[in-house]
């Protein structure tokens, strides 16, 4: 494991500054947000703006904390006209209305910040710059006051005592032309902020040792107006307090990268929406500049600050081009990981992109990339095939020099931490008061943005439909759907309010309401007593990655066990191995029936879903995903710094010598194209075969103790002609498909006689030869080669190329067949018939012969040849490491050419 400093770096840092001169704030221009700012949080209870409603009652009210506050507070039951203590019960109110409901769950603005979601970036609120606070309003550093956010509670204000400040780096601004005189320098502070990824923070604060870590980030605004000596104290602060790395950011940039493109663009396209409103800046290429301005801004901070042997990890999609920034800066030894929080779209949305390519080749620039579910993988894998024409394994890439790898690792909430918040007495409070208030009701539990894919609109859809059916339900189920707001789409929210009003006006009594719609956000006190009574939590993501919020769900029902009703299309679904409540939210029938399941599951089935699911919750902890994910990416910078052909030793002749001298016997396993000789057509390569190698393979051939095969890609026929006049030599053809053994003129079909998939795979190649003038098959007995190099449109033929192996793979994988990119074409193959398994027949074959094969030597130049490298290394026994009576086998592999390699030796050049 490393032991350097662990860089982590997302869109905004997680803390923030708070201004309190007018002088010093950042001006709130346009370009930060198209919303008007929000008024400022008072510092006191006493500030906070008084509701005065004229029906309700007038002497001393206590909110649920049990503290009183100075201002009229509606009666709960009165208002809601709940019970027999109704005193003025009146008709529904619309969703448009301040209800009873939202009242109920208003606290003093001190407690309501948004809560956000630990697992969705995009829950925040749209980030603004802290609003001053007046000048006559003096500072009060001793109050305890806190507001509720995601997994954290936030204080009001870190006031930062000018007494214990370092003194801060010279400033490169002139003391007579800064707008700050020393004491507004002063006027800020520095405090935790509810924006960004608030799973990324759980696990960074749960890991073993927090202090190793540094975050890599904005301040969540643009910093246009602040002068170098202001930036350079907020820096310091940062950096010495708080473990963090600010990067600034120009007011242009931050609205760009995030309000635009961010927003616009990659945030409906990750969720399988092509942006197409009319007023949409999705395709503007100059939003496409903020992204990359900023994403240069962060990466410069990186670089800046890197030393050997750190770790750089990058979070989501607001920074895809960072990896590859920090990778072209830091060289091939840099450790990096990057993770994407969110789903990844399947090729044939992630292809709408404009500037797709470039975004994969940031992602690319990482050591090992992370996605939250093995689907995301598949889509990632099958992209850059697709789009970059690149070959991919199962465990990652395969670039020119390096292998990337792709892992899944599904992220977690903290259980600890969420164990302590639901002990605290506010949270009791609230539970008690949710219960008397729906007492004999169940409830259905919901909370979501208010976007286009959160599924609100189906699941409200599903809940009427649900009534309808189930009509003795009517007044004893309610549904709880808290919806966060946004303005981006406008739509939505009215089509939902008028949803709710329907099914309210429709159903609704004197006493009963059966949807609470809070069009508002609940503090997280509210929100985990909510979770605890609930009778079912109903998610119905049209498209979502890890919803943190069931898991929470799951963990806080360890008493009643209720069932979860989950999306199928979320990424929390493929962990919970069908314990949950699955639904397909566009199926408004399934997920009637999924409400009318849930409510009536016997109570063994529901402890039986639930221990299957606390059982994955437990598993798959915040700190398990961020340890975990050290972990692998370190094993992966291990694997590529020794497979890299800069940290390969060249071959050794003298070395050579003495291991082939000391040897009995021998055998060869030698490529030829690429190794002997220079790669080429098959008439070139007949001519351009230097008699030098044939001497020398007859040379090896005259020694007795010497088997020599010689391993090719080309026809029985090319071979025979070529080695005409080495009749005893062994030989591959096909890439395995056929052997000629040593010593032997009869050849030996591996593959099996009749090939079913090679009439599928010959209509697809044509179709896609037909669209790509220039081009053609090349037709064997095993395999296919579509070459490329004569193609009038090189561009074309490499996106033609990429659709055709996607193609391929997909419609061929029950045949094990799959088609990867070669030096100027494209080969399709079986799987099952390859040099490995070739060369494993030899040495059993010279086993029943009695042959103690002691030396082997393999070289080679192509992928196709890291197999056996890889096969081969497995077969040295050293010295005192005897098995099973075998003797010490000396095992020499050779790669001819640079490049990620499993050889244990390089060499440059043909060696002809």
């Amino acid at each position: 494991m490393s032991t350097g400093t662990t860089f982590v770096a997302a869109l905004h840092l997680p803390y923030t500054v708070q201004f309190r001169s007018k002088e010093s704030r950042p001006s709130s221009s346009k370009s930060l947000s198209s919303r008007s700012l929000p008024p400022p949080i008072p510092e006191t209870r006493a500030n906070v703006p008084q509701l005065t409603l004229s029906t309700l009652r007038n002497d001393l009210a206590k909110t649920p904390y049990g503290e009183p506050i100075a201002t009229p507070m509606p009666n709960l039951l009165e208002s809601l006209g709940h019970g027999n203590i109704a005193t003025s019960p009146t008709p529904p109110l619309t969703p448009t209305t301040t209800t009873a409901e939202e009242l109920f769950f208003r606290v003093p603005s001190t407690n309501s910040i948004a809560l956000g979601s630990p697992s969705d970036p995009s829950m925040r609120r749209i980030p603004t710059i802290p609003a001053a606070r007046p000048k006559a309003t003096p500072f009060l550093p001793g109050g305890e006051n806190v507001v509720g956010r995601g997994y954290f509670d936030i204080p009001v204000t870190e006031k930062l005592a000018p007494a214990t400040r370092p003194s801060r780096r010279r400033s490169s601004v002139a003391s007579g032309a800064s707008i700050y005189s020393q004491q507004e320098q002063d006027d800020w502070t520095i405090e935790k902020t509810d924006f960004g990824n608030g799973g990324l923070k759980n696990a960074v604060e749960a890991s073993q040792d927090a202090s190793e870590n540094v975050y890599v980030g904005t301040l969540g605004f643009g910093t246009d107006t602040l002068d170098e000596a202001t930036k350079v104290a907020i820096e310091g602060r940062l950096r010495e307090d708080h473990n963090c790395l600010v990067a600034y950011t120009s007011n242009a940039d931050f609205d760009g990268h995030y309000n635009h493109y961010c927003k616009e663009v990659l945030w409906p396209v990750f969720h399988y929406l092509i942006p197409d409103h009319p007023k949409s800046k999705a395709f503007l290429d100059h939003s496409w500049q903020y992204f990359e301005a900023l994403n240069r801004s962060i990466a410069d901070v990186i670089i800046k600050d890197y030393k050997k042997g750190d770790t750089v990890w990058v979070n989501d999609y607001h920074l895809l081009l960072v990896p590859k920034m920090v990778r072209d800066a830091l060289g091939p030894d840099a450790r990096i990981g990057f993770f994407l929080h969110v789903g990844f779209p399947s090729s044939e949305i992630f292809r709408c992109l404009a500037h797709r390519e470039k975004l994969l080749a940031g992602i690319l620039g990482a050591t090992m990339v992370g996605f939250q579910t093995e689907e995301y993988v598949r889509h990632f894998l099958q992209t850059c095939s697709r789009l970059l024409n690149v070959e991919v394994q199962e465990n990652g890439v395969l670039l020119d020099s390096r292998l990337v790898n792709v892992v899944t690792l599904p992220i977690g909430i903290d259980p600890i931490q969420l164990a302590e918040k639901r002990n605290e007495q506010e949270v009791t409070n609230w539970t008690e008061q949710l219960q008397q208030r729906y007492a004999g009701k169940k409830l259905l539990v919901a909370r979501d943005k208010l976007d286009g894919v959160r599924g609100v609109k189906q699941k409200l859809l599903a809940y009427e439909l649900f009534l309808k059916k189930n009509p003795q339900w009517v007044g004893k189920v309610v549904l709880i759907q808290v919806a966060l707001t946004t303005t981006s789409i406008v739509e939505s929210q009215s089509t939902v309010s008028d949803i709710v009003t329907r099914i309210n006006c429709t159903y609704s009594t004197l006493d009963y309401q059966p949807v609470v719609y809070l069009h508002q956000d609940i503090t997280y006190h509210q929100y985990i007593a909510l979770l605890q009574i609930a009778d079912a939590l109903v998610v119905t993501s049209l498209r979502d990655g890890m919803n943190l919020t069931s898991h929470e769900f799951v963990y806080l029902q360890d008493k009643h066990h209720a069932p979860l009703i989950l999306s199928e299309f979320t990424g929390s679904a493929a962990i919970f191995g069908g314990a949950e409540i699955s639904v397909n939210p566009w199926d408004h029938s399934m997920c009637a029936r999924a409400l009318e399941r849930a409510l009536t599951m016997p109570p063994q089935e529901k402890e039986e879903r639930w221990k299957k699911l606390y059982a994955r919750v437990t598993g798959h902890t915040a700190a398990h995903w961020f340890s975990e994910f050290l972990s692998k990416l370190e094993d992966a910078w291990e694997e590529q710094q020794r497979c890299g052909s800069a940290h390969i030793p060249r071959l050794s002749a003298k070395i050579l010598a003495e291991q082939y001298s000391a040897a009995r016997k021998k055998v060869f396993f030698l490529q030829y194209e690429g190794t002997l000789v220079s790669w080429g057509s098959s008439s070139s390569t007949v001519v351009t075969s230097p008699q030098r190698i044939m001497d020398t393979v007859n040379d090896l051939m005259e020694d007795p103790t010497n088997v020599v095969y010689i391993m090719s890609s080309r026809t029985v026929q090319d071979l025979e002609q070529i080695f005409l006049r080495v009749p005893s030599v062994g030989l591959f053809a096909e890439g395995g498909c056929f052997l000629r053994p040593f010593g032997k003129e009869k050849w030996i079909r591996l593959a099996d006689p009749e090939l079913p998939w090679k009439s599928s795979v010959r209509d697809i190649l044509d179709y896609y030869v037909e669209r790509t003038p220039g081009t053609w098959i090349e037709e064997r007995s095993c395999s296919f080669i579509w070459h490329l190099e004569k193609a009038e449109d090189k561009a074309s033929a490499q996106r033609q190329a990429g659709d055709c192996g996607n193609h391929v793979n997909g419609s061929c994988e029950s045949f094990d067949v799959h088609a990867i990119p070669v030096t100027g074409g494209l080969l399709v193959e079986c799987r099952r018939w390859n040099k490995v398994n070739a060369c494993r027949l030899v040495l059993e074959h010279m086993e029943e012969r009695k042959w103690v094969v002691d030396w082997i030597l393999v070289a080679g130049s192509g992928r196709d040849d890291e197999g056996v490298f890889e096969w081969a290394n497995g077969l040295r026994v050293e010295e005192g490491e005897e098995k099973e009576g075998k003797s010490k086998r000396e095992v020499v592999t050779v790669r001819v050419g640079t490049g990620h390699t499993q050889a244990k030796a390089t060499t440059n050049g043909v060696a002809g």
